[in-house]
C-alpha cells in the first residue's frame, strides 16, 4: 500500500497551492467569513457549540474550521503536509481556534489520544482509503459512547461511469477490489484547466452496503442514511448549477443517486 499512498499523497500535495486559488473554494470569500459548509451537514449535526468536533481527512481544513466557527472545538486530520501547514496558517490569521494534525487516518492513534462528541467527513473522501473496517473502527474508537459520526459523501454509483460528450457510459466496477483503479486525469474538480505534474492517483470503490456495513460492524448504531439525486460539486462537465446551488445532470433523465449521507451513533 505504501506505493499507493505515496504517489496520492504527492497527487494531494501539489493540488492544496491550486485548491487554495480556485474560485470552487472561495478562500477570498471564506476569510471574510463565508462558510464552507452546505445545509445538508448543518441540518443534520444542528448546533454544534460546545462539542468536541474529529475532521477526518480535512484537506487544508475549510470545513474544519467553519464548524469551528459555529462554536465546535473542532480538530482536523490530513495526510497532507502540504494541507495541514495551510490549514494551521489559516487558523492562525483569523484566529479561529482549531488543531490539525499531519497523519494518515490508519495512524491516527499514534498522534490523537481521546474521544470526540462528533466524528465527521464529507465529499470525496472514501475512494482514497484502501481499508474501509479499518476506516469504521478509527471511527468507532474516536467517538464518545452517545457521540454522533456524520458523513455526506458522493455515491460510488456514480463511479461506474465515465463521460463521452454528454452521455455517461459504463466503464468502472461498482465492486470492492483489493488492489485499486490508477487514473491519470489533467486538471482537478476545482480547476479543470489547471496544470498537475503528480496526476496520477490510485483509488479504491467502496459500494453503499459495504460503507454501512463496515460502521455496524465497528459498534455503531445507524440512525440516518439518505441519497441525494444532485451534488454539492461538478462530478461531470455535462451538469449545470441550479437556482439552490447543487448540481444537476442537464440531461433530465439522467436520474442518478449523485450523493449519499450516514448518520450514526456510539451506543452509550
Amino acid at each position: 500500500m505504501e506505493k499507493f499512498y505515496k504517489t496520492n499523497l504527492k497527487y494531494w500535495n501539489e493540488l492544496v497551492d491550486i485548491h487554495s486559488k480556485s474560485r470552487h473554494y472561495n478562500l477570498e470569500g471564506f476569510l471574510d467569513g463565508e462558510s464552507s459548509l452546505h445545509d445538508i451537514e448543518l441540518e443534520a449535526l444542528g448546533d454544534v457549540s460546545g462539542k468536541s468536533l474529529l475532521h477526518l481527512q480535512c484537506h487544508f481544513g475549510l470545513d474544519t474550521l467553519s464548524w469551528a466557527r459555529l462554536g465546535a472545538e473542532a480538530t482536523g486530520v490530513d495526510f497532507s503536509e502540504n494541507a495541514i501547514q495551510l490549514a494551521r496558517h489559516l487558523s492562525e490569521q483569523l484566529r479561529i481556534p482549531a488543531q490539525f494534525i499531519h497523519a494518515n487516518i490508519y495512524d491516527l492513534p499514534e498522534h490523537v489520544d481521546g474521544e470526540f462528541d462528533v466524528v465527521y467527513t464529507s465529499y470525496g473522501v472514501i475512494n482514497w482509503l484502501h481499508d474501509i473496517e479499518g476506516w469504521a473502527e478509527i471511527v468507532s474508537h474516536y467517538l464518545k459512547p452517545g457521540g454522533t459520526f456524520y458523513m455526506a459523501e458522493f455515491h460510488p454509483f456514480m463511479w461506474v461511469f465515465e463521460q463521452e460528450g454528454e452521455d455517461l457510459v459504463v466503464r468502472y466496477s461498482y465492486w470492492h477490489n483489493r488492489e485499486p483503479s490508477y487514473y491519470e486525469v489533467q486538471g482537478s474538480y476545482a480547476d479543470r484547466d489547471a496544470f498537475i505534474e503528480n496526476k496520477g492517483t490510485y483509488e479504491w470503490a467502496h459500494p453503499i452496503s459495504r460503507i454501512i456495513n463496515s460502521l455496524i460492524g465497528a459498534g455503531l448504531t445507524l440512525k440516518e442514511f439518505r441519497e441525494y439525486p444532485y451534488s454539492v460539486d461538478e462530478i461531470y462537465s455535462n451538469m449545470e448549477t441550479d437556482d439552490d446551488g447543487y448540481r444537476r445532470f442537464k440531461r433530465k433523465n439522467y436520474q442518478l443517486p449523485l450523493m449519499f449521507s450516514v448518520k450514526a451513533v456510539k451506543p452509550a
